[in-house]
């Protein structure tokens, strides 16, 4: 069987013929790699189970098969929190509180500007852009705006006040004097851990492949 044959013309032209086998075969090849692309395309991205008690922000397990859209979110989210003292442990001992503060007033408006930049139309055609939002506000406004809402003024009345007063002390030592200070400390580490865990999420919806 020939599977290929070149023939020339008087006219110094030539053809070239194949077996009808070769023809198929390679139109097999073909759709395959196309059945493949495609698959790859619907399947590029795996599904996350997402337990919010671990994250510390609600009681409901939800799924999320991240798109584009939603990994792009999770990026700009994702480099907030780990260019920031806020996605790293609390120090209680070193850190400044007011800085701290600072930090999480700072994330607080950046997610929720990157979060109204979305155009409306991708958040109703996503499921899990909706998931992802949703577990966002979770975070600012119930674990991140409760503290701020508490401790932050409150803070930063007496700190301001006792900072005229006590120019010897350093700044470690003039808020340990503060008369709620471990009770702040305590709901402070608490909102760290979760605003860790959240971070910790966001990079694994980053790195999804």
């Amino acid at each position: 069987m020939d599977i290929f044959n070149l023939s020339f013309d008087i006219n110094n032209g030539f053809t070239i013929t194949t077996h009808w086998l070769v023809i198929v075969i390679s139109l097999l090849v073909i759709f395959l790699f196309l059945f493949y692309k495609l698959s790859y395309s619907k399947n590029k991205y795996s599904e996350f189970e997402i337990d919010e008690a671990t994250i510390g922000v609600g009681s409901h397990k939800i799924k999320i098969k991240p798109n584009d859209q939603d990994i792009q979110i999770a990026y700009q989210l994702w480099v907030e929190l780990s260019t920031r003292k806020i996605g790293l442990p609390i120090d209680t001992e070193n850190d400044v509180i007011t800085e701290l503060y600072n930090s999480w007033y700072e994330f607080f408006k950046i997610a929720r500007e990157l979060i109204k930049a979305i155009p409306v139309r991708k958040v109703r055609a996503n499921a899990s852009t909706k998931e992802l939002i949703g577990i966002t506000f979770k975070i600012l406004n119930d674990a991140l705006r409760p503290h701020l809402t508490r401790w932050q003024a409150r803070f930063r009345s007496w700190h301001e006040m006792e900072k005229e007063n006590n120019k010897n002390l350093t700044p470690q030592e003039l808020q340990q004097a503060y008369p709620e200070f471990t009770s702040l400390i305590e709901d402070m580490v608490k909102v760290n851990k979760t605003l860790i865990s959240y971070k910790e999420l966001l990079e694994s919806l980053v790195n999804v492949t």
